[in-house]
């Protein structure tokens, strides 16, 4: 009996940020459709915006591959899994290449390394011409564990400019796989957290057409999907080394089941905060809840919608409140039936921006105060804005909802104006083992910090 064909995969990464990883992603993704390819995507990092413009190129959903913050085994079983009914997986970086923590914890290079996948290199060339080859060829060279298959030339202004980008890449190892023209009217626009919402962009399906088509004009698509490897089978175990580079595939006794052990459902039947408000959900996590027996539904809180009223257990996600503070404060009905949910006993939490609502005011940039729930003694400010960046592990305090270290990533912009009763939910640490201190409010069964778990850390963590 011959062995099923494996699907093939790359990664679509870049030397810096606002290279077009993602508009080079999206068109790639539609050129491959158009040659009758099933692709499945995904997003390395922890960013929750970017794989929602993958899923509207790919047509099936996009999910997070993090090598910081899942075991190796858990990235090799989610992409298997992933990609199993796809022909071509194409995962989209982040940041610069090399760019991390410490060593380049979380990058994208560690992504390569630890799924063996080729990285095609996304240049940007406003600005540069013959030097956008030198760019290439120094990823390649320091690339360690890993292969740069080749570069596509982004934001190409005129024919001449071509001939010159061309004209570097002569004298370069790295292949030029295609020069992609600079179109203004396909940008997509940006916020404090990143690229405003797939959600709320009106001419979205026409953007990502036409980045489809500037792809398939402008590069060899043959050439890059020849370029792409066949994904380890599923059923082996992917593990760190002690250098970098280092992987090792083992054979399974069988394939691990669906999410591993992954993280434990806060409760039997969950309600989900989901709009535009309450965006930032791994999908993952609330696929593994559902694995483990869950049962989920979800409410828009915008719509001043309530949560199921036999849930035992609601999950406001982070997102966008600060944007819609006079709405949510609004909220009459959402309000009510979140304090009945606490007067029940129902597991109440909060991430990020779902923790911020659960306090009792939130103050938007204009200065405007907006009462939130009063589940929490908390109070947040969005008036003087405060960058807050990096990966976290987690270590809970007590025993709800989860037990194990976790693995998170904070990315706001909001302060704490005060916080009063309550008791800490988390131990945290920077992404080097820097202690950060305690995090986070509980109050009874009601909780929240302003991190974003990602899933049950990496035994390489919590050695450490």
């Amino acid at each position: 009996m011959t062995s099923p064909k494996l699907p093939r995969g790359l990664i679509v990464a870049a030397a810096a940020s606002h290279s077009g990883k993602t508009t080079i992603s999206l068109g790639l993704i539609v050129a491959l459709r158009k040659r009758g390819l099933r692709v499945a995507a995904a997003k390395c990092g922890p960013d929750y915006i970017d794989p929602r413009f993958l899923e509207a190129a790919s047509g099936r959903r996009a999910i997070n591959l993090d090598p910081w913050a899942m075991a190796p085994s858990m990235i090799h079983t989610r992409l298997a899994q992933h990609a199993a009914d796809a022909d071509i997986v194409v995962v989209e970086g982040v940041m610069g290449l090399f760019d991390g923590g410490s060593g380049g914890a979380g990058s994208t290079a560690e992504l390569a390394q630890l799924t063996g996948l080729p990285v095609v290199l996304v240049v940007g060339t406003q600005g540069t011409a013959q030097s956008a080859a030198t760019v290439a060829e120094g990823c390649a060279r320091l690339a360690d564990g890993f292969h740069v298959v080749g570069a596509i030339a982004n934001q190409i202004a005129s024919e001449r400019h071509a001939e010159l980008v061309r004209e570097g890449f002569a004298r370069a190892s790295v292949p030029l796989l295609g020069l992609v023209r600079r179109e203004p009217a396909i940008a997509i626009a940006s916020r404090h957290l990143g690229l405003v919402q797939a959600e709320e962009q009106a001419d979205l399906e026409r953007k990502i057409a036409r980045a489809g088509e500037l792809v398939a004009q402008g590069c060899d698509v043959e050439r890059i999907v020849s370029a792409a490897c066949s994904l380890p089978p599923c059923g082996g175990e992917l593990e760190r080394g002690k250098g970098r580079g280092a992987l090792h595939v083992s054979p399974l006794s069988s394939p691990p089941p669906q999410g591993g052990r992954g993280l434990a459902a806060p409760g039997q039947r969950i309600a989900v905060a989901r709009d535009v408000a309450f965006a930032f959900a791994y999908p993952h996590l609330l696929n593994e809840w559902r694995y483990k027996g869950a049962e989920l539904s979800s409410f828009s809180p915008l719509a001043d919608e309530a949560p199921a009223e036999d849930a035992d257990a609601v999950f406001l996600p982070g997102g966008y409140p600060e944007l819609h503070a006079g709405q949510l404060a609004a909220a009459r009905n959402f309000r009510a039936a979140m304090h009945l949910a606490g007067e029940r006993g129902a597991l109440i939490y909060g991430e990020c921006g779902g923790y911020m609502v659960l306090g009792e005011s939130l103050t938007d940039a204009e200065g405007v105060d907006h009462p939130m729930l009063g589940l929490l003694s908390l109070r947040t400010s969005f008036l003087h804005r405060q960058l807050h960046l990096g990966y976290r592990l987690l270590r809970p305090i007590g025993t709800l909802p989860w037990e194990a270290p976790l693995t998170a990533h904070e990315f706001h912009f909001a302060r704490v104006v005060s916080e009063g009763d309550g008791d800490p939910l988390f131990e945290a640490e920077g992404v080097d083992g820097t202690p950060l201190g305690p995090i986070g409010l509980r109050r009874g069964r009601i909780m929240g910090s302003f991190a974003h778990v990602i899933d049950v850390a990496p035994n390489f963590l919590t050695r450490r």
